[in-house]
């Protein structure tokens, strides 16, 4: 298994609020995907002119995770549970979300970090 990008994930019910205030710190909205879960959830990607990445999502909850892109979920995914980790107990994320670019899943660590897991199943334009 291979990352591929690691970045922080925001998940808000005010996701315009946090976009701005990445705006204001020089963050540019790279993409949005919609819809990615059953909650109808929308995530931005946003970039800064040095690199730097941060995901804010537009959720029914406020969580802080970290975004990992992995080049193979299944082994990622295997790896995280033999190290103690679970997949989340919400009904959505025990199963694999496809949103038809990505695949990802949500594991939890017993001390309760959260890693948002993806792997990108068709290149983004």
């Amino acid at each position: 298994m291979k990352i591929t990008s690691f970045n922080p994930l925001i998940v808000t019910k005010d996701a315009e609020s946090a976009v701005k205030l990445f705006e204001e710190l020089g963050f540019e909205k790279r993409h949005i995907k919609e819809q990615i879960s059953l909650n109808n959830a929308a995530d931005i990607r946003m970039k800064s002119a040095d690199g730097f990445h941060v995901d804010v999502t537009q959720g029914t909850g406020e969580w802080m995770m970290i975004r990992m892109n992995v080049d193979n979920l299944d082994k990622a995914v295997a790896f995280l549970e033999a190290h103690g980790f679970h997949k989340a107990r919400h009904a959505v994320a025990k199963d694999t979300i496809d949103t038809g670019t990505s695949k990802f899943n949500i594991m939890v660590s017993a001390s309760g970090f959260i890693l948002a897991v993806s792997q990108h199943t068709r290149d983004m334009d």
